[in-house]
């Protein structure tokens, strides 16, 4: 599995930000799952945080582990329009398959390119996973 993913599949709830203006703005994500060997998250692209990730695709993400560490990643989003992602998020157990359907419109895939995992904790210097 992929090393972002397994990191993110850790946390449970992770949260991504993005940048509105000059106003950061920061919303809980759990979906996650790996196509093609990389990272990706989806989202409903009436929501504004989709409209921000569309004009600046770079997004930093955070989540705290069980065991007390916590994860950064940073990765520039890119859209995946093929139904075949979409179908694999959706088959993933944290894939929103109680909100989205394919062919609804709505439901977007986005593949985190060039991703870099950052694993901090307390007690130990950080880690790089990529």
């Amino acid at each position: 599995m992929n090393k972002i993913v397994e990191e993110l599949k850790k946390t449970g709830t992770f949260f991504v930000a993005t940048e509105d203006g000059d106003q950061p703005r920061v919303r809980p994500f759990s979906s996650v799952t790996e196509i093609d060997g990389k990272p990706y998250i989806c989202t409903n692209n009436q929501k504004k945080c989709y409209a921000q990730m569309i004009k600046n695709p770079k997004v930093e993400i955070s989540g705290m582990q069980k065991d007390g560490s916590w994860i950064r990643v940073t990765a520039k989003l890119v859209r995946d329009d093929r139904d075949e992602a979409r179908a694999e998020m959706l088959a993933d157990p944290t894939g929103p398959s109680n909100l989205y359907k394919l062919g609804d419109k709505i439901f977007e895939v986005l593949c985190l390119e060039n991703g870099v995992c950052t694993k901090y904790s307390m007690t130990a210097e950080p880690i790089v996973i990529q």
